[in-house]
Formats: C-alpha cells, structure tokens, sequence
C-alpha cells in the first residue's frame, strides 16, 4: 500500500484498495472514452471525404443526364432529298432551311448565315432524319415533325455552363447565336429531357451524341469471361489447398505466392497479358476477352482466399459427421462442406469481379481504350469497357465531356454499389450461425 502525508504534518494514511480501483477505472474509462473520440473521428472524417467525393460528382455530372433538344417542322424537299439518290441527299441542307423558317429575318441565302444556323442543330441530326426517309421514302415531298439534339455549345448555353455576361470574344456561342436561341426557346421548341443517349449511344467524338452503351457492352463480356474462368478455377484450387492437399513444403510455398499475387499492381497483370495473350498468342487486341482474361488473373486470388476462408469457417464436426456415417471424402466436402460455405464463396466472388469492374491499367495496356463508335458484337470484336471510357472522355479537350465524365464516374459507381450490395444480401440470406 502506499503512504500518503496530509499537507499539516499529520499521520500519514494509507490508500485503499478500493480508491485504488477507482482510480484505476477512471483511468480506464478516460482511455475508452479517448480511443471512441478517434474512432468515431475516424468514421467521420470517411464519412465526409465520401460526402465531398460523391457530392463533386453530382455537382458536375448530372447536366449529364440531360439533353437540349430542339422540335422542327422539316420539309423533306424532293429537291433537296431525291428518292433516286437515297442513302444520300441534303439532309443537313433540308434541316437548316427548316430551322431558319422559325428565325425571322434570318438571310438564309447568305451562306454564313446559314452555317451559323446548321451549327445550332447537333451533326447527328441529318443521320436522324436520313433514317427515317430511307425507312420510309414516302415522306418526301412531307412536312414532318422531328426532334432532334442541339449541338454542344448551345446545350451548355441552356445548361447554364455557358455564362451570357462573358464576353462575346470569349464565349463560344455568338450574340446573334444566343439570339437565335432564345427565340426558339421562346417559340417552345427547345426542351430538355432525360439523356436517354447517355446509355444507348457508344462513343462520339460530338459531347451531345457521346454514349456508354459500347462501354456497359465491353464490360459485360470482360466481366462475363472473367467469372467464367476465375470462378471455378479459384473454387477448385481452393477445395484442392484446403481439403485434399497435404501440408507440405509445397502447399506452403503455392500459398505464400497465391496471397502475393493478391497484392500484384494491376499494371503487372496488364503487362503480363500485353506479352503473353496478344504478343505470344496471337489474340485480338482490344477485345473483352483478353480483358477477361486479364481480370480473371487479377480475381483468382481474391476468389481462392475467400472461398479457404469460407471454408474454414464450417465447423470441423460437419465433416467428422458425414465421415461417421461413412461417406468418402469427396462426398464430405461437395455434398455438405461446400454447400455451407457457397454463401461467403459468393461474396468474395462478387467482390472480386466488382473490384474487377473498376480496373483501368490492365485494359488500357491491352489497348482497350481505342476510339470505337459502336457495341461489341461478340467478346472477340474491338471495345472499351466503363473505366477506359472515363479515362477517354477525361483525355478528351471539349468541355462537354467534362460533365459526361463526372456522369460515367456515377454510373460505374452504381454498379459497384449494387454488386456489393448483392454480396451483403447473398450474405445475410444464407449465413448460418453456427
């Protein structure tokens, strides 16, 4: 015990154990209390760095999920457009003059002026109104309703990302141009919808007709051959390590490497596919099926540690049970074993493949970043996949593309929200306590 002196020279006293105890919980208790501060700091200080993330992304991309368009009573004029001449004709000529018939005294025979004019509508509009006349060459000589995109500079005027008080020498959109514009608007033929586009166009090097469909595609069949050759692959050299496997010197070195090449920079990978896939075996580059073989280096070793993991977490007297009852050892681990541990063998497959989803070194070393304006086919034709078109669109110099950036950051966030999502819930639904 310890002896303590009062401050007037009495008798010292000493200290109890219970003061001693006391103390001693006080102590304690400030030190939980300090280390919940910082965790719960922690978690906020996540918390608001995700906040900032995401709410920097919405900020500027969901001008993105929006399209200006512009509604016209277009004259197919047989002139113009001769039905004997079809796929071609002035389809561009025919949408002017129709735009400038709802801008008086606009001189469209000043061919300035009419350029200035076409340079309102988006380029694809001619390739709109040429489909619909191939379709159905009846409609010349017809006046018919169309709505169509304008081009970028006057979306971003609508948008508001074009400032009007900004110098005209320094805007992209002329006074006269936002003249125009704001008659048509006043007329109610501009509108802006949802960006349907978004998703159902592939690239373009226009911001207004640009689209993630060749992306979603590409990374379907990357994803798709990933899983299909990782996913039995890892499960089986998983069982193989865990189940069947003596320990040995042997198994201990493939299971050292097989948790290194889970910390491998995705950039080796990529390398490795570069000089063996397409530099030795002669396969297509670009194509989601070298991409595929790629992630699915990349995954197996995430899907063999989760699937032993999954495994090791059903309690040895499952196996001793079915051993009892005199069943072999490959019946133990695929009729009882391995069904019970299918739940976590999910969620880290599921994991991996959205881990997968987001990789961009690989495929762009594989040259999956190629201009391509349309969606693959097959896993074997040219594509891009969802992050190599972020990286292209934020290459890109117009300024449209910036929202649209920030859009496809969003999108492929979305799907890695759900693919996780889809984990916890495969989780919850089948775990078993044990």
């Amino acid at each position: 015990m310890t002896d303590i002196s009062n401050a007037h020279g009495a008798a010292p006293r000493r200290t109890t154990s219970s003061e001693l105890v006391a103390a001693s919980l006080k102590r304690r208790r400030r030190k939980q209390a300090y280390l919940q501060g910082v965790g719960l700091g922690a978690i906020l200080i996540a918390f608001l760095m995700l906040f900032i993330l995401v709410a920097s992304l919405v900020s500027t991309g969901w001008q993105a999920f929006t399209q200006t368009h512009v509604t016209l009573d277009v004259y197919v004029d047989p002139e113009e457009i001769p039905a004997e001449r079809l796929p071609r004709g002035g389809f561009d000529d025919a949408l002017a003059a129709s735009l400038g018939r709802m801008l008086p005294g606009t001189d469209m025979s000043d061919r300035g002026t009419a350029r200035a004019v076409e340079g309102i509508l988006s380029n694809g509009a001619q390739f709109e109104l040429r489909d619909r006349v191939v379709a159905d060459p009846s409609l010349i000589g017809q006046t018919i309703t169309m709505t169509v995109p304008v081009s970028d500079p006057f979306d971003q005027l609508n948008k508001g990302l074009i400032e009007r008080e900004t110098p005209e020498v320094n805007r992209r959109v002329k006074d006269n141009e936002v003249a125009w514009f704001d008659t048509l608007a006043a007329n109610g033929a501009i509108s802006k919808p949802f960006n349907w586009g978004l998703f159902t166009n592939a690239d373009s090097r226009f911001p207004e007709l640009a689209g993630l469909k060749g992306a979603l595609v590409g990374s379907f069949w990357a994803l798709l051959t990933c899983f299909l050759i990782s996913f039995p692959l890892g499960i089986g050299a998983a069982i193989y390590l865990e189940e069947f496997a003596p320990k040995s010197r042997l198994s201990d070195f493939i299971e050292v490497n097989i948790n290194n090449l889970a910390a491998v920079p995705s950039v080796v990978f990529g390398l490795l596919a570069l000089s063996v896939f397409i530099g030795w075996f002669g396969l297509p580059r670009s194509a989601p099926f070298v991409g595929g073989l790629t992630l699915a280096l990349m995954t197996m070793p995430t899907i063999i540690i989760a699937t032993r993991a999954a495994l090791k977490a059903v309690p040895p007297s499952i196996r001793e049970a079915a051993l009892g009852l005199g069943a072999s050892r490959q019946q133990v681990v695929f009729h009882h074993v391995l069904p019970l541990a299918m739940p976590g063998i999910l969620t880290g497959t599921i994991i991996g493949l959205a881990q997968a989803l987001g990789e961009t070194a690989p495929l762009l070393l594989i040259g999956m970043n190629a201009f391509i304006t349309s969606a693959a086919s097959s896993p074997f034709d040219s594509s891009t996949a969802l992050p190599t078109q972020i990286f292209i669109w934020a290459d890109s110099p117009e300024r449209g593309f910036v929202s649209r950036t920030s859009a496809a950051i969003l999108v492929l966030l979305g799907f890695l929200v759900m693919m996780n999502a889809v984990a916890i819930y495969l989780r919850q639904k089948f775990e078993r306590k044990w």
